[in-house]
């Protein structure tokens, strides 16, 4: 599959990134902070977006989610783009400091199992010219590569149901690889960035 007049390559998400004002909210001193790395990387045919698949942990909410890379902020993070940088690399070690770092998106508030918490999530937008071999931790099973076009385009989006409490509830999300579902947070972080790309662009109708 080539890159059509309709499709976007890195370039063109660069700089709509850098043009748009996201939205960040203020922490308190009570506020948990996390950031997480969008990884993009443009193929000869495709633009590439990077997400984990997070290991099966008891007791972890986000137990064998599919996630972009990150985790929390610790005391000796400069900030929230360093604590993306250094939790990629331990994650997956992928050293974003050999990439090029385009911007932040606008904060996302963590809502596990359906629970809003005090806690922000930042997402940072990277574009990783080369992909070194990767080497990944406890924390990961797999690392996967979806299609940003398709989906833009929401060629692959579906809707799952997932367990919240103690109802079925159906959630918007992108069919990656047939068998991977980008959901949640992470879906809502990749609403965000297709919005910043193209101001015109209309999210997916939520599921009645």
């Amino acid at each position: 599959m080539r890159l059509s007049l309709s499709d976007h390559n890195v370039e063109t998400i660069s700089r709509r990134v850098i043009e748009h004002k996201p939205e960040l909210f203020t922490p308190t001193r009570q506020t948990r902070q996390a950031a997480v790395a969008v990884v993009l990387h443009q193929s000869c045919d495709q633009t590439q977006v990077l997400f984990i698949k997070r290991a099966t942990v008891s007791g972890d909410p986000w137990s064998g989610h599919m996630a972009f890379p990150g985790g929390h902020k610790d005391d000796s993070d400069r900030d929230l783009v360093a604590a993306a940088v250094r939790e990629t690399e331990e994650e997956i070690g992928l050293n974003l400091l050999d990439s090029q770092y385009i911007g932040p998106l606008s904060h996302q508030r963590a809502a596990p199992r359906g629970r809003t918490i005090d806690m922000l999530v930042a997402p940072h937008v990277f574009v990783a010219d080369a992909i070194p071999d990767l080497s990944l931790n406890h924390e990961v099973d797999e690392v996967v590569w979806g299609s940003f076009n398709e989906m833009f385009k929401g060629q692959n989006h579906d809707v799952e149901f997932r367990a919240i409490a103690d109802a079925q509830v159906p959630f918007n999300g992108y069919r990656i690889e047939r068998r991977h579902f980008v959901w949640g947070l992470t879906y809502r972080t990749l609403q965000t960035l297709f919005s910043a790309v193209d101001p015109t662009y209309i999210e997916p109708q939520e599921p009645a």
